[in-house]
C-alpha cells in the first residue's frame, strides 16, 4: 500500500474508529474461512462475523461435500448430474472449473483436520478407491448418495458435516497469527473511493454490536462471504442472520445480481412446531421413503423414476402437493426398515435430536415439509470469485457463479465454498501485486486507466434484463393506489412488518407461484415501505458518534433493505414467464425454448437511467394497473 493512500484515509477519520487491514472478509462461514486460511500468511486478514462463529449456514450443513472421489466416478459424471439438476441454467465453463477441483478441495479439508467418516477398517479392501487419489488422503472416506447424483460421491462427517468442518477451520484460523476474527461485527455498506474514477472497493462500514459503535475498515481488497437470504421466509433452515444484506451491499456498490428468483426449498425440513431442523437428504440416499400419512402410499414412485432421489425441486413440489391435499402440514419420511444400529451410527445428530422430541426414527416415521434452504442466485462472479467491482470478490451463497443454475444439486454448496475460496486466495495476491506495481510506476492519470487491466468483470451468456421503474414512475403508481393515504409512521412496527414479510414470502413466493400472488406481494411490500418512508434508510447517520442514535436507526435500515431485496426477488420471479428448476409458475408451467439468466443491473447504472430509489417498491408502470385491480378485488 502506498503511504499517500493510507495517510489520506487515516487523516479523514477518527483514528480510534478506523481499522486498517490488507484483506477484509465479510462472513466467517466456510467460504470466508477457506479464503482466509488459503491466503498467503504475509497478508493481514480480518474476518467479520455478524453473530457468533457457529451462527452460519455452513455450520448447519448436514449431508456433506460432493466430489468425484471413487475410482468408478468421473468428474464428467458429476458435471452431467449438476447440469441436469440445474435445468439448463448452469454456466457450463464455471461448472466444469469448480467441479474439476473437487478432489483437491476435499484433500485440503482433510489437511485442515476435518474428521470425515471413514469406511470401517474391515471393509476397506472391498472399497478400494485409491488409485490416483491416494495421495489426496481420501481413499478411505465413506461416501453416501443424495438426490440427483448418479452414484455415491458425497463425503461426510456423520450427519453433521458442516459443524465438523467449521470447528476444524475455526481452530486453524484462530491459531493463525495473520488472521483476526471479529464476531458480532455487522457490515452495513461497502466503501468505494468516489474520488477515484476506477471506484475500487476499499473496505466497509461496520457496526460493532459488542461495544455498540460504528467502525470503518479500510483494506486493499474485500471478500464478500455473507451467506444467502433464506430468512426472508417463515420456514427456513438458515440462521436468522441470513437476510441477504451482502447481496444488497454488492448491488449498491456496483455489482450485477442474477437469478434471484431461484430459491431452493429443501424437501424434508422437520415439520414439528417452529423447528428449522433439516432431515438430511442422506437419509433418502440410504433408502428413506416418503409416504402420505393418510393413505400410506409411497407417492414419489408415480412422480419420477428416481423416486425419493429425484432432484430437490421435484421432490419438494411433490411433497407440497401432498400437503395441500391432506391438509396436515406434513408427509412422513420413514427409515424404520433400515437397521437401527446403522441409523444410530451414521445419523447420530438426527437420531438424538428427534429422540429428544419423542420420535424414535428406528421405529417411527418423521413428519417433514419443504423448508426455504438455499439461494441459487446472487452477486455475479466468475469461478475465481471476481465481481463487477474492482477489488471486490464474493464466494459462497451470496455469489452467483452459475454452478447451481435453476436448482442446486445436493452437497455442491460446500464444494463451491471451498473451491472458490481457494481460487480467490490464488487470484487476490496477483491483484494486490498488480495494483502495487501500478501505484509505484504510473502517474495518477495513467493509473486510473491501467487498473482495469488487472480486473476482468465476469461475463454472462443468454441473459434477460429485469426491468425496474424509475422513482417518477413509482410516485405515479402510488397515486393510483386506493391505500396511498397510509400515514407515515416513524415508529413503524418493525417486528410486525418483519414477521409479515416472512409470511408473505412463504405464501406468495414459495414453491409454486403465479402472477396474482406476486402482484399482491408487491403491493403489500409497497404499503410496508410507505410506513417506513418517514425514515430514510439511505440517510442512516453512520458517522454519528451518538451510539443510541445508531441503535435506534439500525432496525429501520435493516428492514428497509430486506423489503427492497424481497421486491427484487419478486420482480425477478414475475418477469420469468416459465417454470424451470426451483421456479414454478402455475400460470406458466412450461419451459421456454431458450434458457436465460435473469440479470438486475447495479443500482448505480439504474440511477443513470432515471431510477433513484432505495426503499421504494418497484412495479412496472405497464403492470401497475393490474396489480391494484387484483389486489383490491
Amino acid at each position: 500500500m502506498s503511504e499517500a493512500w493510507l495517510a489520506d484515509k487515516v487523516n479523514t477519520h477518527n483514528s480510534t474508529d478506523t481499522i486498517q487491514t490488507d484483506v477484509l472478509i465479510i462472513g466467517a462461514g466456510l467460504a470466508g474461512l477457506t479464503t482466509a486460511l488459503a491466503l498467503p500468511k504475509s497478508l493481514n486478514i480480518t474476518v467479520l462475523s455478524k453473530a457468533a462463529l457457529d451462527v452460519c449456514s455452513s455450520h448447519y450443513a448436514q449431508g456433506g461435500i460432493a466430489a468425484s472421489l471413487d475410482k468408478n466416478d468421473r468428474v464428467a459424471d458429476h458435471i452431467a448430474d449438476t447440469l441436469i439438476a440445474g435445468a439448463g441454467l448452469c454456466e457450463a465453463d464455471n461448472t466444469s472449473s469448480i467441479l474439476s477441483a473437487g478432489q483437491q478441495a476435499v484433500q485440503w479439508l482433510c489437511e485442515q483436520g476435518v474428521p470425515f467418516t471413514m469406511i470401517p477398517q474391515q471393509e476397506r479392501h472391498q472399497h478400494d478407491n485409491t488409485n490416483s487419489i491416494a495421495t489426496l488422503q481420501t481413499s478411505n472416506l465413506h461416501l453416501t448418495k443424495e438426490g440427483g447424483h448418479g452414484c455415491r460421491r458425497v463425503a461426510h462427517a456423520d450427519d453433521a458435516t458442516g459443524r465438523h468442518i467449521m470447528e476444524a477451520l475455526i481452530v486453524k484460523a484462530q491459531a493463525a497469527s495473520n488472521i483476526t476474527i471479529l464476531p458480532y461485527h455487522e457490515a452495513l455498506s461497502l466503501l468505494k473511493n468516489s474520488a477515484n474514477p476506477n471506484n475500487q472497493c476499499q473496505g466497509a462500514l461496520v457496526f460493532d454490536h459488542i461495544h455498540q459503535r460504528k467502525l470503518t475498515f479500510y483494506s486493499r481488497a474485500v471478500v464478500l462471504a455473507s451467506g444467502g437470504l433464506g430468512q426472508l421466509f417463515k420456514r427456513a433452515s438458515a440462521p436468522n442472520v441470513c437476510v441477504g444484506d451482502g447481496v444488497m451491499m454488492a448491488w449498491q456498490a456496483g455489482c450485477r445480481l442474477a437469478n434471484l428468483e431461484f430459491i431452493q426449498f429443501h424437501p424434508t425440513g422437520l415439520a414439528f412446531g417452529d423447528s428449522s431442523f433439516l432431515i438430511s437428504e442422506a437419509l433418502r440416499g440410504e433408502g428413506g421413503r416418503l409416504y402420505c400419512p393418510q393413505t400410506g402410499k409411497r407417492f414419489m414412485l408415480e412422480i419420477d423414476e428416481r423416486a425419493e432421489l429425484a432432484p430437490r425441486d421435484i421432490v419438494a413440489r411433490a411433497i407440497a402437493e401432498q400437503i395441500n391435499q391432506n391438509g396436515l402440514g406434513y408427509v412422513n419420511l420413514d427409515v424404520s426398515h433400515l437397521p437401527a444400529e446403522f441409523l444410530r451410527e451414521h445419523f447420530p445428530q438426527i437420531y438424538q435430536t428427534l429422540f429428544e422430541l419423542g420420535i424414535d426414527i428406528t421405529k417411527q416415521p418423521i413428519p417433514v415439509a419443504p423448508t426455504a434452504h438455499y439461494s441459487c442466485g446472487g452477486v455475479v462472479t466468475d469461478a475465481n470469485g471476481v465481481t463487477d467491482v474492482v477489488g471486490l470478490y464474493a464466494a459462497g451463497e451470496v455469489a452467483y457463479t452459475g454452478l447451481h443454475g435453476a436448482n442446486r444439486l445436493a452437497s455442491n454448496s460446500l464444494l463451491e465454498c471451498v473451491v472458490v475460496g481457494r481460487n480467490i486466495a490464488s487470484d487476490l495476491p496477483r491483484y494486490l501485486a498488480a495494483i502495487g506495481t501500478l501505484e509505484t510506476t504510473l502517474p495518477d492519470s495513467d493509473l486510473n486507466e491501467s487498473i482495469y487491466d488487472t480486473w476482468t468483470a465476469p461475463t454472462l451468456k443468454n441473459s434477460q434484463r429485469i426491468t425496474l421503474p424509475s422513482s417518477v414512475e413509482y410516485e405515479s403508481n402510488c397515486n393510483k393506489n386506493d391505500n396511498h393515504n397510509i400515514h407515515v409512521n416513524i415508529n413503524a412496527d418493525i417486528t410486525g412488518i418483519t414477521a409479515g414479510l416472512k409470511a408473505l414470502m412463504t405464501s406468495h413466493m414459495g414453491i409454486t407461484r403465479d402472477a396474482k400472488q406476486l402482484e399482491q406481494a408487491l403491493l403489500q411490500i409497497q404499503q410496508w415501505q410507505q410506513q417506513l418512508n418517514g425514515y430514510d434508510s439511505n440517510q442512516l447517520d453512520i458517522d454519528n458518534k451518538d451510539n443510541p442514535t445508531i441503535l435506534n436507526e439500525l432496525p429501520y435500515f435493516q428492514l428497509a433493505r430486506q423489503l427492497q431485496l424481497a421486491t427484487l426477488v419478486i420482480e425477478s420471479a414475475y418477469q420469468r414467464l416459465e417454470s424451470r428448476g426451483g421456479h414454478y409458475r402455475k400460470d406458466y408451467p412450461n419451459l421456454t425454448s431458450t434458457p436465460r439468466t435473469s440479470v438486475i443491473e447495479p443500482l448505480s447504472k439504474l440511477k443513470e437511467g432515471g431510477i433513484d430509489w432505495l426503499v421504494q417498491p418497484i412495479i412496472d408502470d405497464t403492470e401497475a394497473e393490474s396489480v391494484y385491480t387484483v389486489a383490491n378485488a
